[in-house]
């Protein structure tokens, strides 16, 4: 694995970091491809809660895919359907992922930038946030995941202007129409999510873990298997040592302490 993907912790939240600052945090084939072993590592670690996804620096969360590779993985189609599968998977790693995710997002999220920030559970901008998709200024048709995930933040209407237009907006638009959650200044950013991370990170894993995945069941269209899998997972909840705890906590008056058990 490069340096070009850093993982640390702090407590119970981890921080992945896109680290191509020099290129506005560009991601190559080879970042897509590993991303969703990053994910995995962090997902699976207990120590872990919550995963807040940022690019180094703040000039921007990721410019998109790298177009100094283009030529050499982009000039056939079978190139670009190779990459394109490496780009699906990567943001479907995040999507799936058992635990939390957190974009905060600084300056440019662009193309590859924004479909990786939209695949995150919340998504924390700074006022200098340009997102956007440019896929009809390059010939690409916009894989159906992707177009799924910003239609379910910004509605049909707005899904087709910002595809067809490929026009980027700015934070307070990006706000208006869904995009994001919250915008703050640049200066704020970090301490926003950093608190936000840790807030969600108080709460009991099963639960947030069980929200996550009954909002992307219900978005997708709940099947009976689907019903069933959310029903099980509440009932562990009520079984779980959590669930104690938080009943205990509110009785007593008192900040619970949960276990994840």
């Amino acid at each position: 694995m490069s340096d070009d993907l850093l993982a640390s912790r702090d407590g119970p939240v981890a921080t992945l970091t896109i680290n191509r600052p020099d290129v506005r945090n560009a991601i190559s084939l080879s970042m897509w491809r590993d991303l969703p072993d990053r994910m995995k590592v962090l997902d699976e670690d207990p120590e872990v809660r919550v995963i807040v996804v940022r690019g180094a620096g703040e000039k921007a969360f990721a410019s998109g895919a790298d177009i100094s590779e283009f030529e050499a993985t982009m000039s056939t189609p079978e190139g670009a359907m190779d990459h394109s599968a490496a780009y699906e998977g990567a943001l479907s790693s995040v999507e799936a992922a058992s635990k939390p995710v957190i974009a905060m997002v600084y300056g440019f999220a662009m193309g590859g930038g924004c479909g990786l920030a939209t695949a995150c559970d919340l998504r924390i901008a700074a006022d200098t946030l340009r997102m956007g998709v440019p896929a009809g200024k390059l010939g690409v048709v916009y894989s159906l995941p992707s177009t799924r995930r910003l239609v379910h933040l910004v509605g049909v209407a707005t899904a087709k202007e910002l595809l067809m237009t490929g026009r980027p907006v700015e934070a307070r638009e990006a706000l208006r129409v869904g995009l994001v959650n919250h915008v703050l200044p640049a200066s704020e950013l970090a301490e926003f999510t950093n608190d936000l991370a840790k807030e969600v990170a108080r709460n009991a894993p099963l639960t947030v873990r069980g929200a996550k995945r009954a909002v992307q069941t219900s978005l997708g269209g709940a099947s009976e298997e689907a019903e069933r899998a959310i029903h099980d997972l509440r009932i562990r909840g009520f079984r779980s040592e959590d669930f104690k705890e938080g009943v205990r906590a509110f009785l007593e008056k008192r900040p619970p302490e949960f276990k994840g058990k």
